[in-house]
């Protein structure tokens, strides 16, 4: 992906962006990159490695075993991202770029050690710890571009952010297509080092926003959770944590699954288990693209028609996309190609990931920006986690993937009748 950060705005009248802003956007963007493609890993290589490792737990390695037991790892690994709100404080107290840095090397070093997992403990301990680096690398990297870039220019700013996570799924998807095809899955664990790099390169490179340095004194003095449930931000701090919790729920379900039931269906179309392989990569590639082009137009939209409106939109697309391809696609007698279609416009209403981006530092003040960005991200995921391990009984209990992931589609009906409640900023500016 290439992006020509001086030349590119929604607005006629552009501020020049610093070569300091450049690079800081550029750590930001590839720390969250490299983080999608770790999330990704896991749903790519689960089957594999849980087949591995279950006979050696001393657990029969069946396909409702293997199902039931991705799911209690993965529903870990978002407990783990749940905990990743420590980072909010952690930043607003002593700096955007340092708390960026610690995050990319958490998940970066414990993903690694994913490679050497010798039983499903140790997997789960490796994806619960990287889940914590994880977690968090999206609020800081959120923050600081939010906070980092000029007014007329922080808007689109977060939609390409948003795009770096998706563009994760792509290299996942391709490092799944060369190394994990042919070497298994211990070597795909072991590319999660590579965002070490990009961890010192925050170190040694970007500097900390000038908004955050202008109150670092204060910040510092108060209680940053305890503000975001104050008066003046509880109802929005509520509001917001169930809006991400809907769209934790609804887009993790088919992501997670969906390259097992790319697999399924390749099978039934008569692919090899190597085509079979290659296909998910396919559909994982596919998947990335809308997603990242909903990303760079969420933006545009939420400009033209407001944050709610926007937001109701992509949350619709979900709704009727996770019911076509798992609920209808899924049980065709040739599903392949009607799943893969869907698919790209599954991948585009995923795009509203964005949203947040975009719209939660507009809701904070910078000395609590972090905190509330940390918080309303991580606190769904502890209530995904549950919502995933119900879906991997699920599976287990009825013996099919596409139902249970199709009913996730609720959460998103749910989400259209909170998204009235939350804060419209349409026109506002960042607040100091």
């Amino acid at each position: 992906m290439s992006i020509e950060l001086n030349s590119l705005s929604y607005v006629a009248k552009r501020s020049k962006l610093t070569r300091q802003q450049i690079n800081g956007f550029w750590a930001a963007w590839f720390g969250w990159m490299l983080d999608g493609m770790d999330s990704v890993i896991y749903a790519l290589v689960l089957a594999p490695a849980l087949f591995e490792l279950l006979p050696k737990s001393g657990i029969q390695g069946t396909p409702g075993n293997v199902a039931l037991a991705g799911s209690a790892l993965f529903a870990l690994f978002l407990v783990g991202w749940g905990f990743s709100f420590i980072w909010g404080p952690i930043a607003d107290k002593f700096g955007r770029a340092k708390a960026l840095m610690v995050t990319i090397l958490v998940y970066s070093v414990f993903t690694f050690l994913s490679a050497f997992s010798q039983n499903i403990w140790e997997l789960a301990l490796f994806r619960f710890l990287s889940g914590i680096g994880i977690g968090g690398e999206w609020s800081m990297a959120g923050t600081y571009v939010s906070e980092a870039w000029p007014e007329d220019r922080r808007k689109m700013g977060a939609g390409y952010l948003q795009t770096g996570y998706y563009a994760g799924f792509f290299v996942a998807a391709a490092l799944n297509f060369t190394v994990g095809a042919h070497f298994g899955w211990r070597p795909m664990f072991m590319f999660g080092l590579v965002p070490a790099l990009v961890s010192f390169w925050v170190l040694f490179g970007v500097k900390e926003p000038e908004r955050w340095k202008k109150v670092a004194k204060q910040a510092q003095k108060q209680r940053p959770l305890a503000a975001i449930f104050g008066p003046a931000y509880r109802k929005r701090t509520i509001v917001n944590s169930i809006l991400l919790t809907v769209a934790i729920i609804g887009l993790w379900a088919g992501s997670v699954y969906e390259p097992t039931a790319l697999i399924v269906l390749s099978k039934k179309a008569g692919m090899t288990a190597v085509e079979a392989a290659h296909m998910s990569s396919y559909g994982t590639g596919l998947l990335s693209i809308g997603t990242i082009l909903g990303c760079m137009l969420l933006p545009l939209i939420a400009e033209k028609i407001g944050r709610k409106k926007t937001l109701g939109l992509y949350f619709a697309i979900m709704a009727v996309t996770i019911i076509l391809s798992f609920g209808w696609a899924f049980y065709l007698p040739h599903g392949l190609a009607p799943f893969l279609i869907v698919l790209f416009f599954l991948g585009f209403g995923g795009g509203n990931f964005a949203m947040f981006s975009l719209w939660l530092p507009e809701q904070y003040h910078t000395d609590v920006r972090a905190t509330a960005f940390a918080f309303c991200t991580s606190v769904g995921r502890f209530i995904g986690a549950i919502v995933t391990f119900v879906i991997g009984a699920l599976v287990k209990g009825m013996g099919t993937l596409g139902t249970p992931v199709a009913l996730t589609s609720i959460a998103f009906v749910i989400g259209l009748l909170i998204i009235p409640l939350a804060l419209e900023t349409k026109g506002a500016e960042l607040p100091e």
